[in-house]
């Protein structure tokens, strides 16, 4: 259950904790343990485990109408999510958002951990400092929101990420088929499938670089406090967790005290 919530959409400090969704990664090794059972299997059920490989290859996922959008970044934040459904420039942002096609609010947004780690690297024009990136083969475990968006929605925040014109619709099925699909050189042109809520696909966008291939940078204050600010309002973690997390995420690490992060906590 929910708890109350402040006049602003914050929750109050006596509210109960909203629980925290584990994704369950599909793109990581089995456990060794399975790994040695399937050597053990009869060469009949290889032979057949490879037939059901190959279809399951040749049959794409279609892609279902609406998907979850995990947000590790300032989408966390419901006030800088708004900007990019409806339009509009969140607080302490350089640059305003055109809005998507459908500028109807989430069905549902819920934390979630993936399977991975949040960084933070290259220059944001939006934010100044470092921007926060999802490696999702880094070990960890990454802090997110999930919005319960439609396929259209989703493409069109991609778009925005990228600073472009809304519009056209993603093919989203290497993602869903595959776990990753990487359409251009772009920042957030990287579309991975961590696993899945309730049956439905968890997408979300980052680079095409590893984290160990790139150079990490500071983020600024700004961007730091749009971050916590979505967890705070996620209603899954204190304000102390969430100034532990942020302060010790690669690219904050040696820059942001948990003192100075716990300062933009609300």
């Amino acid at each position: 259950m929910e708890g109350e919530r402040t006049p602003d959409g914050r929750r109050g400090a006596d509210a109960p904790r909203a629980p925290v969704l584990d994704v369950t990664s599909s793109r990581r090794a089995a456990p060794a343990r399975q790994a040695a059972t399937a050597r053990q299997a009869a060469p009949a059920r290889q032979a057949a485990t490879a037939r059901r490989a190959a279809t399951s290859r040749q049959a794409a996922p279609e892609a279902p109408r609406h998907i979850w959008y995990a947000a590790y970044g300032s989408n966390m934040n419901p006030d800088r999510l708004r900007c990019y459904l409806a339009g509009g420039r969140p607080p302490g942002a350089a640059r305003s958002s055109p809005g998507c096609r459908d500028a109807s609010p989430p069905l549902r947004s819920v934390a979630v951990r993936l399977p991975g780690q949040v960084y933070f690297a290259t220059e944001s024009p939006v934010w100044t400092g470092g921007r926060g990136f999802y490696d999702p083969d880094a070990d960890g475990a990454a802090w997110a929101v999930a919005h319960l968006l439609t396929r259209e929605q989703f493409s069109d925040i991609a778009a925005q990420e990228m600073y472009r014109e809304p519009g056209a619709d993603l093919d989203l099925t290497g993602a869903l088929g595959g776990g990753r699909v990487t359409s251009g050189p772009g920042h957030y042109e990287t579309v991975v499938c961590p696993g899945t809520i309730g049956g439905v696909p968890v997408l979300t966008l980052t680079a095409p670089w590893r984290m160990a291939e790139v150079a990490l940078r500071a983020p600024s204050a700004a961007y730091l406090r749009h971050l916590a600010g979505g967890l705070r309002a996620s209603g899954a973690w204190s304000a102390d967790e969430i100034a532990d997390h942020l302060a010790a995420l690669p690219g904050a690490a040696g820059h942001w005290t948990r003192a100075a992060v716990a300062a933009l906590v609300e």
